[in-house]
C-alpha cells in the first residue's frame, strides 16, 4: 500500500505530501481545485508519458515520488525478474528536468518506463471513467481467479518448476547449437589436431634446432676460424706459446738474480698455464666442428615444419601451437563425446518438462474449480449496485507454459438481459467497469493483500441507495487493503477513515493547489456542503452531523457483516 506521497513542482502543486491511510481514504473539493491533478501525478509514477508543460515552476526539476509498504504482496518474483532489489518497503521516483528530460527510479536503480509501468502496476491501480483499467486485461484476470482460488503456494511450486524446465531447456538447445557446429567443424578440426599430433612437438626445440642449423650452415668458416686461432697460440713454427715460454724463461734468470722479479715470473706462468689451456680447448671445440649435409637437410626440414604451423596457425611460438593442440584435443574428444551428454541433456529436459506440466495441471484445477463461484459471487454483486440483468462467465483455454501456467482466462460480460457476453473491453462501459471491478475487488478483499486501488468518481451515474451499498463495499474492502476514492457523493465520503481536502489557495502571486486532512467537524462541514450546497441550512448540517457520527461508530465495531 502507499505510506506516502510527494509532489514537487508539478501542475498548480508547488509542494505537496500526503501520508495515506492504510484503509478508506476519501478525497474531495471542487471542481478544479487539484484532485485530476494529483491522479495525473500518481500516473507518472505508472509510467506514463512526461511533459515539461505540466512543471509548476519551469525552472525547477519536479519529482513525483511514492512509497510503498510491499509486504504480503508476494511481488518478489517481479523484482527478481527486474534484477531489483526487493525489500518491505519500495521507493518509486519519477524526475522530469525543465529541458525535458524524464528518469525514474526504484530503490534508487535507474529504470526504463517498461520496467517501471510492470512494478508499479502490481502496486497501484487507477480506475476512472476515462482511463484504460486494468480488469479488461486477461493477466489481471488471471490473477483474480489466483488471488480466490488461493493458488499462491501452487502457483510458487509451478513457478519454481517452471524455471527449472526452462533452465534445462536452454543448457540442451545451447549443448545441440554447440554441437551442430563442432560436428560441421570436427573434420577440420581432427585434421588439424591431428597434423600437430604427428609434428610431435616439443617446448624448446625450435630454439635448439636454430642454433644447430646456425652452426651446421657456418661449419666450414667455424672450423676455419677455430684453427687459425690455435695455429696463432700454438703452432710448431712460430707460436705465441713459445714466444711466452721464452718469456717465462727469461723472467726465471732475471728473478734468480734480483727476487723482486718472481712475481712477473708467475704472472707470466700463469699466463701460459691458461693460455694453453685455452689452445687446448679451441682445438677440440675445431674438432667438434663437423661439415654434415645431410643432418643440415634434416635441421632444416623440421624448422621448415615448425614455421609452416606457425604461419597457418598465425603464432610464433612452438608453445602457442602446444596450446592450439590442446585445445583442438578438447574440441575433437568433446564431439566424440558429445552424444552421451546431449543424450543425458535431453532426458533432463524431458524429466522437468514432466514434472513443470503436472504442477500446471494442479494450478489449472485449483483455478477451474472456483470459477463458478466467482461468477456467482459477481453476478450478487452486481445486483446489488443496481445491475440485476448483467451476467459475467470466465472462459477458460489451455496455453503453451508462461510463467503464470497453461491457462488463459478471459471474463465474458454482458449488461443487459438476453445479450451474449462477450470479452470486457469490447462491452463494459465506463460505469459498468468500475462497478465491476468494485465488486470483483470486493470479493478478493478477504482472500489476499491487493494493490493500492483509486476510484475516480466511481460513483458516477448512482445515487441513493447504491451509493449508501457503494460506500458500505469500499469501507469492507478497506480492511484488508487500501482505497483511495475520489468522489462527489456524501454516502460514499462518510464512509472514509481519512478525509482530504483538496483546494486552490489564491494567496500568493501564483494560484497554488493544496491539499489537507480534515477533521471531525471539518468532515461535517464538507458532507453538509455536498448535500446542501455552499450554504446548508442547519438541518442539513444536523443531517451531515449525525450521518457522520452514525458512520463513524459502525467502523469501530469490530464485527463485520458481508453484503452478499
Amino acid at each position: 500500500m502507499l505510506t506516502n506521497l510527494l509532489i514537487k513542482n508539478y501542475a498548480l502543486i508547488e509542494h505537496l505530501e500526503l501520508a495515506p491511510d492504510p484503509q478508506l481514504n476519501i478525497i474531495t473539493g471542487e471542481t478544479g481545485a487539484g484532485k485530476s491533478i494529483m491522479l495525473g501525478a500518481i500516473g507518472l509514477l505508472l509510467g506514463n508519458r512526461a511533459d515539461t508543460k505540466s512543471l509548476y515552476d519551469s525552472a525547477k526539476k519536479c519529482i513525483i515520488e511514492g512509497t510503498y509498504d510491499v509486504l504480503g504482496y508476494a511481488l518478489e518474483h517481479v523484482f527478481e525478474e527486474e534484477e531489483l532489489d526487493f525489500g518491505t518497503h519500495c521507493i518509486v521516483r519519477r524526475e522530469i528536468s525543465p529541458s525535458g528530460k524524464s528518469r525514474a527510479f526504484v530503490n534508487d536503480t535507474p529504470v526504463n518506463l517498461e520496467t517501471l509501468r510492470r512494478v508499479t502496476n502490481q502496486l497501484m491501480d487507477i480506475h476512472s471513467q476515462h482511463d484504460s483499467i486494468m480488469l479488461g486485461n486477461n493477466e489481471f484476470q488471471l490473477e483474480v481467479v489466483d488471488v480466490y482460488a488461493q493458488t499462491e503456494n501452487l502457483l510458487k511450486k509451478y513457478r519454481n518448476d517452471y524455471r527449472n524446465y526452462r533452465q534445462a531447456k536452454e543448457q540442451y538447445e545451447t549443448l545441440k547449437k554447440e554441437t551442430d557446429r563442432l560436428r560441421r567443424e570436427f573434420d577440420y578440426n581432427n585434421f588439424l589436431y591431428q597434423e600437430l599430433t604427428e609434428a610431435n612437438l616439443t617446448l624448446d626445440e625450435q630454439e635448439t634446432l636454430e642454433k644447430e642449423l646456425n652452426l651446421l650452415e657456418n661449419a666450414v668458416e667455424i672450423k676455419e676460424k677455430l684453427q687459425l686461432a690455435y695455429d696463432y697460440l700454438d703452432n710448431p713454427e712460430q707460436s705465441i706459446l713459445d714466444l711466452l715460454k721464452n718469456a717465462v724463461s727469461t723472467l726465471t734468470q732475471a728473478s734468480r738474480l734480483v727476487q723482486d722479479y718472481a712475481t712477473l715470473r708467475d704472472r707470466a706462468q700463469s699466463t701460459l698455464i691458461e693460455l694453453r689451456d685455452l689452445a687446448d680447448e679451441i682445438g677440440t671445440a675445431g674438432g667438434q666442428v663437423e661439415v654434415d649435409d645431410d643432418r643440415s637437410t634434416l635441421v632444416r626440414e623440421r624448422l621448415d615444419l615448425i614455421y609452416q604451423l606457425q604461419q597457418k596457425h598465425q603464432v610464433r611460438a612452438v608453445a602457442d601451437l602446444l596450446k592450439i593442440q590442446a585445445s583442438l584435443e578438447k574440441k575433437v574428444s568433446k564431439v566424440l563425446n558429445m552424444d552421451d551428454e546431449l543424450a543425458k541433456a535431453l532426458t533432463n529436459t524431458e524429466r522437468t518438462h514432466d514434472r513443470m506440466m503436472q504442477s500446471a495441471r494442479k494450478l489449472s484445477s485449483a483455478r477451474k474449480n472456483v470459477t463458478k463461484a466467482i461468477e456467482k459471487n459477481v453476478c450478487e454483486g452486481l445486483i446489488d449496485l443496481g445491475m440485476p440483468n448483467a451476467s459475467i462467465s470466465i472462459e477458460i483455454s489451455e496455453v503453451p507454459p508462461t510463467s503464470d501456467g497453461i491457462d488463459f482466462f478471459s471474463f465474458l460480460f454482458s449488461a443487459n438481459k438476453g445479450i451474449r457476453p462477450q470479452e470486457l473491453k469490447n462491452v463494459a462501459s465506463g460505469g459498468e467497469f468500475s462497478r465491476l471491478m468494485l465488486v470483483i475487488k470486493y470479493i478478493l478483499a478477504d482472500k489476499r493483500k491487493l494493490p493500492t486501488i483509486v476510484f475516480d468518481e466511481i460513483d458516477t451515474g448512482v445515487s441513493g441507495e447504491i451509493a449508501i451499498k457503494m460506500g458500505n463495499m469500499m469501507r469492507q474492502m478497506a480492511k484488508n487493503h487500501q482505497i483511495i476514492a475520489i468522489t462527489h457523493l456524501h454516502q460514499i465520503a462518510a464512509q472514509g477513515s481519512a478525509h482530504y481536502f483538496v483546494y486552490k489557495d489564491h494567496s500568493s502571486d501564483k494560484t497554488v493547489s493544496r491539499i489537507r486532512r480534515l477533521g471531525f467537524e471539518e468532515r461535517v462541514g464538507e458532507i453538509a456542503q455536498m448535500i446542501g450546497g455552499n450554504r446548508p441550512s442547519e438541518t442539513v448540517v444536523s443531517n451531515a452531523r449525525e450521518i457522520l457520527t452514525h458512520t463513524t461508530a459502525h467502523m469501530n465495531e469490530k464485527t463485520q457483516t458481508k453484503l452478499f
